[in-house]
């Protein structure tokens, strides 16, 4: 599994990033630091770097600069605060690959990450399948298609995300508060019910409302989907 380099000093937000990765079954290494992020670099050679540009000891743009200069071509997404476009053109001056300000959606980053790897990895490619297939549903992941027996189905797009959530965890139990922050940030419009209401029309629309099969709930915890 690919190999992914957190370079943040938000120590909260790095595992929050580290936990969704892992869940992926990606192998992550936090730097909290830019001189740590510059060794760590060099001495592991991660296979994408997700870099904050306001760092200890080195920024970001550093960071980036000594890496090209290392000779390095590892993709790295910027995920910054910083949103003046100067900020955006001196990252890209620099060769990174994609640059994304905070807030952020967390399935958004991820989505990212796998496009990424996917174009500079084959090998990734191959472990991270576009197709997902449960009961009589076919989901392509990458043009967000869905089909039932042979028919379109049409999601919301919030509804979409908390489908990929949800499987994501490949039958490990969300509970309402993460599902929450993964696919709605804890929007201060956000109420526990819209999680709820989300799981209805997917199981709507993608399973059976009365007796559902795949998305489940777990009593007084969250839910979890079953292929």
């Amino acid at each position: 599994m690919a190999r992914i380099l957190i370079v943040e000093d938000n120590a909260d937000l790095a595992r929050g990033i580290e936990y969704n990765l892992a869940l992926e079954g990606y192998d992550v290494r936090i730097a909290g630091d830019g001189l740590t992020a510059i060794a760590t670099s060099a001495s592991w050679s991660p296979e994408l770097i997700i870099l904050d540009l306001m760092l200890p000891g080195a920024d970001g743009y550093q960071v980036l600069k000594e890496v090209r200069r290392q000779g390095s071509r590892v993709p790295v997404i910027i995920l910054s605060a910083k949103s003046e476009e100067q900020d955006k053109v001196r990252g890209f001056r620099l060769d990174a690959d994609q640059y994304v300000t905070k807030p952020f959606g967390v399935l958004e980053l991820m989505e990212r990450i796998a496009s990424l790897l996917r174009r500079n990895n084959p090998d990734s490619a191959r472990e991270h399948s576009d197709t997902l297939e449960f009961g009589d549903v076919r989901v392509d992941l990458a043009a967000h298609a869905i089909e039932r027996n042979g028919a379109s189905v049409t999601l919301t797009p919030k509804a979409f995300d908390l489908l990929l959530a949800l499987v994501r965890r490949q039958g490990k139990v969300a509970t309402r508060a993460e599902l929450l922050h993964e696919v709605w940030g804890y929007g201060p419009f956000v109420m526990t019910r819209t999680v709820d209401s989300h799981v209805a029309e997917l199981r709507r629309k993608l399973d059976d409302p009365d007796e559902p099969r795949h998305i489940l709930t777990v009593w007084k915890v969250g839910y979890r989907f079953c292929a």
